[in-house]
């Protein structure tokens, strides 16, 4: 049985791997996905390796999240194996998909029209980008060439985006953002943080299993952190709730609590602003 409100994410890209990127499209992804109202349970980094790829996104499907959501390996070039390695993952034909082909020459004949480019000949490069996984469907990239790619299989939407971050974003706003939102109903992603001084994290471990406790749909996470030489905590809440009024009552309560706890304690408290 599928979670119904699970996510996966997996990263392709031998850059991620050795250092020479950070993973940026993770960490907005995760956030956009969160605040959508769904919940990330695992993100997989693997290297533009059929194999690999296919593992992972088995792998993944075996766990029956609702989404699966890809990036990077999209491109033209040799090294660009995730639609390869996905078909290979679900024992799919890799086929021609007049959409894709059709959004593709498009954008090189508009590439061409603006002197961008010196030919918009549909070259084996740039077919290979409308090669998907039989049965899928191309998203429109308004930033890039490559589509973004959607294809459900065993009631799991999986998305293929690519690893530019701009073409992600851009492909994920305009064609996943409103999945995801349908997915997740009327869910409401609520979260605060408190910077708490003067009182170490070992006395601060059981005032939070109090407070979380009694607040059970509220989940808080401490983070050490050091500034001008000096130790402290941020405190992270969140919650989610079909209602908003619901999710931030719960967060205020939560708050309210732990902040006189430790004030007995004699630290302060001050409210982190985004």
């Amino acid at each position: 049985m599928s979670e119904w409100n699970n996510v996966e994410i997996i990263c392709i890209g031998n850059e991620l791997l050795i250092g020479k990127t950070v993973n940026t499209n993770a960490h907005w992804l995760a956030k956009r996905i969160t605040v959508l109202g769904m919940k990330v349970r695992r993100i997989t980094v693997v290297g533009d390796d059929l194999d690999e790829i296919a593992s992972a996104v088995r792998e993944a499907i075996s766990r029956k999240p609702r989404f699966i959501i890809t990036t990077g390996g999209l491109g033209p070039t040799f090294d660009d194996k995730t639609l390869e390695g996905v078909a290979l993952g679900l024992n799919l034909r890799l086929e021609e998909n007049e959409e894709a082909l059709r959004m593709i020459r498009e954008k090189y004949e508009r590439y061409y029209a603006e002197g961008r480019i010196d030919s918009c000949e549909m070259t084996p490069h740039r077919v290979k980008m409308g090669r998907l996984p039989e049965g899928a469907k191309p998203l429109p990239n308004p930033v890039g060439t490559a589509p973004g790619v959607f294809l459900e299989h065993e009631n799991i939407k999986m998305i293929m985006l690519p690893g530019v971050p701009d073409e992600m974003k851009s492909i994920f706003d305009e064609s996943v953002a409103p999945m995801i939102r349908e997915a997740s109903g009327n869910l409401t992603f609520y979260e605060a943080s408190l910077d708490v001084r003067n009182l170490p994290e070992s006395e601060l471990a059981p005032m939070l299993d109090v407070v979380m406790h009694d607040n059970p749909y509220v989940y808080i996470k401490s983070h050490p952190k050091r500034s001008e030489g000096t130790s402290h905590l941020e405190l992270h809440f969140s919650t989610t709730s079909d209602d908003p009024k619901i999710a931030r009552q719960r967060i205020e309560r939560a708050i309210l609590q732990l902040s006189e706890m430790i004030k007995r304690k004699g630290g302060t408290i001050t409210p982190v602003k985004d």
